[in-house]
């Protein structure tokens, strides 16, 4: 008898975790995210965050949409704001009223979750892959940087879709912001121009 209830209660919970993974869900993002304490470099860069990045609604799969818009305009602000001694956002190209500086346009090429219904792991995973279209002021290319991001839950037992989503998503992006900080300066071509443009830079910080 024991074992007969044992086995109906394993058989419940089975059923009730591949309807969680298996349910719709609408992600939003709504995590704060503290100011980067960083020592920024002397160079002046305008951010362009068009309203489709502020606005961007990823659907991953048909079941799934996650509002990232907000979330990571905020998260890469702080970032951006920790790179540059001089800095301005502006919603198009055409705004920029810097001379001399670095234009860097961010954009979501792809975002995809992984539940675990995918995988048969007790994890959910999210990957956002950024990309950075670097200019200077007078319009000439620097790069077209690719950042992807990561983030997964350590566990999802207790976790509803909706929420086990988007503890992953606030995962990546950190995880993005932590990217952008240790490697902008390390790209090749943007330590080129710094260095073109005579701009000091601490040399052991891009080694």
């Amino acid at each position: 008898m024991p074992t007969t209830k044992i086995t109906i209660f394993s058989m419940l919970l089975t059923v009730l975790f591949i309807s969680g993974c298996s349910s719709s869900s609408q992600v939003q993002i709504d995590s704060q995210f503290p100011t980067v304490v960083s020592k920024p470099k002397p160079v002046k860069a305008a951010i362009v965050f068009s309203e489709e990045f502020k606005s961007y609604i990823a659907n991953p799969n048909s079941k799934t949409s996650i509002d990232l818009g907000s979330a990571q305009t905020k998260l890469l602000s702080n970032a951006f704001a920790g790179l540059f001694k001089q800095i301005e956002f502006v919603s198009a190209a055409t705004d920029v009223s810097f001379d001399n500086a670095l234009v860097i346009t961010p954009s979501v090429q792809e975002v995809q979750v992984s539940t675990p219904s995918d995988t048969y792991l007790n994890v959910y995973e999210v990957w956002i892959k950024y990309s950075l279209d670097i200019k200077t002021a007078d319009g000439d290319q620097v790069d077209s940087w690719f950042m992807p991001a990561y983030g997964k839950t350590p566990d999802s037992f207790m976790l509803s879709k909706t929420n086990a989503i988007e503890e992953a998503a606030v995962i990546a992006l950190r995880d993005a912001g932590a990217k952008l900080l240790l490697d902008f300066y390390r790209i090749p071509s943007v330590y080129n121009w710094v260095v073109t443009e005579q701009i000091p830079l601490d040399e052991t910080e891009v080694q």
